[in-house]
């Protein structure tokens, strides 16, 4: 039996305590690229009680994605937009979810990313990375913006870290490695930096910052 919204809200706030519970629940907080971080990314923070999720990808679930990436098998060919937001539902069922089913763009981005509080940047094109953080940097100056560099390969895990770039802007990897040098992306660093992505968000609704 799925609980009620206050059971819900009272065990969120048991565990958080109620300044955060605010902070978190009033919170839209959009990811754009729902792979192997932007999954990760939206369960975690769908877990942690954030208000609102802007789920934004335009591609479909793929056999080659569910080794690193949080859906199931019987989801392949549907949009991750839809397929994330039906399992966030089972997960959270009182986050509010907003799907968007479309390539982000230059010309695009700043009316989807209007409302946002926070950006988490979850590409695997490094122009799209680009094009993303400039144009949030440049055009939303009231939105924070992490984003993410360096998780492939075997190396350790202990290069995975979080570093405040500028005031609004944090970068969570290991910001050397890349897919082409190496056996490409495993889950466990994936998870590792989409981890860092999803406790940056937190730490930064929570008045929380790297120096």
């Amino acid at each position: 039996m799925i609980p009620s919204k206050k059971e819900w809200t009272d065990a969120l706030i048991a565990r958080h305590g109620l300044d955060l519970h605010k902070r978190f629940s009033s919170a839209t907080v959009a990811i754009c690229g729902l792979g192997g971080l932007g999954s990760i990314i939206a369960i975690s923070l769908a877990r942690a009680g954030i208000g609102k999720l802007l789920l934004i990808d335009f591609d479909r679930v793929d056999i080659t994605n569910l080794h690193r990436q949080q859906y199931k098998a019987n989801q392949i060919g549907l949009y991750k937009a839809d397929a994330l937001a039906e399992n966030l539902s089972e997960i959270a069922p009182y986050t509010e979810l907003q799907t968007v089913t479309e390539k982000i763009t230059e010309e695009n981005f700043s009316a989807l990313l209007k409302d946002a509080d926070i950006v988490c940047e979850a590409f695997d094109n490094a122009e799209a990375k680009a094009m993303l953080v400039n144009g949030v940097l440049e055009q939303l100056p009231d939105c924070y913006l992490v984003a993410a560099s360096g998780m492939a390969g075997m190396d350790t895990p202990n290069t995975i870290k979080t570093r405040r770039i500028m005031k609004r802007f944090y970068l969570c990897g290991d910001e050397v490695s890349d897919v082409a040098d190496t056996i490409g992306l495993t889950a466990p660093r994936v998870m590792l930096c989409a981890a860092h992505q999803a406790h940056t968000v937190l730490r930064i609704l929570a008045g929380e910052y790297e120096v």
